[in-house]
């Protein structure tokens, strides 16, 4: 992983994320129903146990416990694991959260029918090494032929363009608004760039300027498929955010096997 503590980029966001979404509630309404979507078009009708690995405070996985999925969540920061499990029972979802790395999964085997992976957060594994854990992790939790879900940015339009920064996003709260920006430095390699996440809260007539930094490898469609598939999975097919509904890119696979 990165120089910069990943652990540390989501612990010290954790209490700020829901700043990012205009209506963190919509938000976390409207991606479940696109994952949902998706579940049901590889798997069928569900309800199904599905383990969100990188759940941060929770976006996904409580939209999805919501929709009357068995949701158990885990994220690399504690702090954001906690935050998942307590705005789940604030809003009535059954949700277990914990820390976990997802290059070490702490689930027996075959136990989950879909392992969603979520919100770009693969990416912030930098060498193939390490993504090669995860995805071998995720299939050993996963029952044969259960359906694995990573949503990613679009690296191969990044890859192209090079972009150094985000549009700003205003945020509306009761306090002020609340400004989110990204500054991308892009490494010598080309794949890699650090990210510099900005948040400037309202505090009284002054801005409290909130920075925290990490790295990702952005990895084009033709880089994860290929680790997908050498993981062992198949059936690999990338979803635009036009068929799908969610707003990053999809990728859908399925477990083989084991043996």
């Amino acid at each position: 992983m990165s120089d910069f503590s990943v652990r540390d980029f989501y612990d010290r966001l954790a209490r700020d994320y829901h700043l990012i979404f205009a209506d963190w509630d919509t938000s976390m309404a409207h991606q479940a129903e696109a994952l949902d979507g998706l579940f049901r078009r590889h798997l069928g009708a569900g309800p199904y146990q599905v383990l969100d690995c990188s759940c941060g405070i929770g976006t996904q996985a409580i939209g999805l416990a919501l929709a009357g999925h068995r949701v158990v969540g885990s994220d690399l920061s504690p702090v954001a694991a906690a935050r998942a499990a307590t705005e789940a029972a604030t809003r009535g979802a059954g949700l277990a959260a914990a820390a976990a790395d997802m290059r070490l999964l702490p689930f027996r085997p075959s136990v989950f029918d879909v392992v969603v992976c979520a919100d770009n957060s693969l990416p912030h594994l930098l060498t193939a090494q390490d993504v090669e854990a995860a995805l071998l992790g995720i299939r050993r939790v996963l029952r044969d032929d259960g359906l694995l879900v990573i949503t990613v940015r679009d690296y191969d339009e990044a890859r192209r363009d090079r972009p150094t920064a985000t549009p700003a996003r205003v945020t509306e709260t009761p306090d002020g608004q609340v400004i989110t920006f990204q500054l991308w430095h892009w490494h010598e390699d080309g794949e890699r760039y650090d990210l510099e996440h900005f948040q400037l809260v309202p505090e009284g007539n002054t801005w409290d300027v909130r920075v925290r930094r990490t790295t990702y490898w952005a990895l084009t469609r033709a880089q994860l498929t290929e680790f997908v598939a050498e993981a062992g999975f198949t059936g690999i097919t990338w979803h635009t955010p036009a068929l799908s509904g969610y707003y990053q890119p999809v990728l859908t696979a399925r477990c083989a096997p084991c043996g």
